[in-house]
């Protein structure tokens, strides 16, 4: 088991215990509003306060987008308005699988070549503020980009194992690059692309949890913490759900664009903070 004793030994005041739900409930209704999962939003808001170790926010991070991922998918499944192409979201979401338990192994990978944890967590931050860059890039941009519709069983697979690795490699569960990929290879309005995108997450989620729990790599955590975080990903994937059937495809985009510039921006001030 990881242990990060000098994150645990620190009681916690009652306002951050009250901030890791908060965080949670809002991140993951802005997620299940856009689709991108909301551990993008977490992960680096954690990492802002410095309230765990980066082990231990990636992994909480990644159980609360599995919960809400789980309720979100699940619900428009029995309610008969999911707008997931099963046809090309399964292989994506079974690349995605495969990709998570990568991505996982990565991570542990370049854990061991450090010494200092913050210098991982300086890494995670810079990949994140790039590809969240190159993702607002694209969206301001998309409509003069000219898009594809990708049919095959074998390209929709390796897809969705790059979406996977970078997910599970950067703790965020899914993230904003999902919906660039959908958008460019599989031409999806906002809208369908984020429920595509939140069925593709919970398939990654499951098996990059699932990989840390069989490999007996747990990083020592508060269970209030995995409490809390868990009670606000499904509270906001109740929420966002409700907010995103009244809102248009321009409404969703205009909160996407907003997100990511609040995510470069905190993701460039952790990677200095780390390092």
């Amino acid at each position: 088991m990881l242990k990060s004793t000098s994150y645990e030994e620190r009681s916690l005041t009652p306002l951050e215990v009250i901030a890791y739900f908060i965080i949670s409930l809002l991140a993951s209704v802005a997620g299940a509003i856009c689709g991108i999962g909301g551990g993008v939003i977490i992960k680096p808001t954690l990492d802002l306060f410095h309230l765990d170790s980066v082990s231990t926010i990636s992994f909480l991070s990644g159980c609360t987008v599995l919960a809400m991922s789980c309720y979100s998918v699940g619900k428009s499944m029995i309610a008969r308005d999911s707008k997931v192409n099963l046809r090309t979201g399964t292989p994506l979401a079974l690349g995605a699988a495969v990709g998570g338990i990568v991505g996982k192994q990565m991570f542990t990978a370049v854990k061991a070549m450090f010494a200092d944890p913050n210098t991982v967590g300086a890494v995670q931050a810079a990949a994140l503020a790039v590809i969240t860059l190159g993702t607002l890039l694209y969206t301001i941009f998309k409509a003069r980009i000219p898009t594809h519709k990708v049919k095959s069983l074998t390209a929709c697979v390796a897809i969705g194992l790059a979406l996977g690795i970078m997910s599970s490699f950067l703790g965020i569960g899914g993230g904003p690059i999902n919906l660039v990929v959908l958008f460019f290879f599989f031409s999806m309005d906002t809208k369908t692309a984020a429920q595509n995108s939140l069925y593709i997450i919970l398939f990654s989620q499951i098996t990059s949890v699932g990989a840390t729990i069989v490999t007996n790599t747990v990083p020592e955590f508060a269970w209030y913490k995995l409490v809390l975080m868990v009670a606000g990903g499904i509270l906001g994937g109740i929420l966002g759900r409700a907010c995103n059937r009244r809102m248009d495809n321009k409404a969703v985009d205009k909160l996407f664009m907003g997100l990511m510039a609040v995510i470069i921006a905190i993701s460039i001030y952790n990677t200095w903070q780390f390092l």
